[in-house]
């Protein structure tokens, strides 16, 4: 059985051509039938402020499948942990023995996540736009920024609720070679972002309908659980296009959640990201629309994220 670290599992995989292509087949998967992903197990921690998730799945023709253990306590940084931390394990699809045991320690969460947060926004933008703002200053916040400047060429700003945090990110992202600025104000920034991608965990609305310009695209990503809620619910109702990364996750506890419950939208009224990816479903149809994608993260970008790391550790570079 091969057991690899988090520090061995970043010589590995990071933000490149391959791991962006491999998350996007990951979505690909879930509309052409080929994946088998069963209900995500969530747990609540709500005095510690932090979340669990237990998300697996297997791709058809894998020789292997994957089962992710994944935490968020976003207190964290206070006490000088990271937010985030868990576990991947990896078994045979043809004998169910355990191949290998990836101690990521929540790295290949935040990887996928930031690199599926900037493939869905760059196919649903309008193909011009080249400012993007990230509300979030956290971990998530800087996967995003570095996956916007290694698959585009957008100028990047970043909103934190604390000031400091976002200066503190910008020169951290600098040290990567990623140039990023700070936005003093939230409503301001979204008003002149033509993309907006939200990362935060939190639980009442952050950007609101009046704010966002004509022909912009946002995609949510904090939430991933139940309670969680970034858009002004206004704003999903009257986007022009909403598209999950998966349907059933989004509405029942994801960013559209909210709207669908309120009865503004319904599973009608939405798409999946995998079918636009592949050319099965149209994506934005004119330049002026709003468009959403609401991401809950799935089992398959997982399982995509095991397959580079064991293909490289192998000595191969493709997933």
């Amino acid at each position: 059985m091969l057991q690899l670290s988090r520090a061995q599992i970043e010589g590995l995989v990071t933000v490149d051509a391959t791991s962006a292509e491999a998350v996007r087949d990951a979505y690909v998967a879930i509309t052409d039938g080929r994946a088998n992903l069963p209900p995500v197990g969530h747990l609540g921690f709500p005095q510690a402020n932090g979340d669990c998730h237990i998300k697996y799945g297997h791709i058809a023709g894998d020789e292997v499948f994957a089962v992710k253990i994944a935490a968020g306590f976003y207190d964290n940084p206070a006490i000088g942990l990271p937010s985030s931390t868990g576990v991947v394990l990896v078994f045979s699809a043809r004998t169910g023995q355990l191949e290998a045991l990836l101690n990521d320690e929540g790295y290949l969460t935040d990887l996928r996540t930031g690199l599926g947060g900037a493939v869905a926004s760059l196919a649903l933008c309008r193909p011009e736009a080249r400012e993007v703002l990230i509300v979030g200053s956290g971990t998530q916040a800087y996967w995003l920024a570095r996956a916007f400047a290694a698959l585009s060429d957008m100028r990047v700003s970043i909103w934190g609720r604390r000031p400091e945090r976002a200066a503190a990110l910008v020169a951290r992202l600098g040290e990567s070679g990623v140039t990023a600025a700070v936005a003093p104000d939230l409503e301001a920034a979204c008003r002149r972002a033509e993309v907006i991608v939200t990362a935060t965990p939190a639980t009442e609305p952050l950007v609101r309908a009046a704010w966002v310009q004509p022909g912009c695209h946002i995609t949510a990503i904090g939430a991933d659980g139940p309670g969680k809620q970034e858009l002004d619910t206004d704003l999903v109702a009257k986007a022009d296009l909403c598209v999950a990364d998966l349907l059933s996750q989004s509405l029942d506890h994801g960013e559209f959640a909210h709207a669908r419950a309120a009865g503004l939208i319904a599973a009608a009224d939405c798409t999946e990201l995998g079918a636009v990816l592949s050319g099965r479903a149209k994506g934005r149809r004119r330049a002026e629309d709003i468009t959403i994608a609401d991401l809950t993260g799935v089992a398959t970008q997982d399982i995509a994220m095991a397959r580079c790391v064991l293909a490289r550790a192998k000595g191969g570079n493709q997933p």
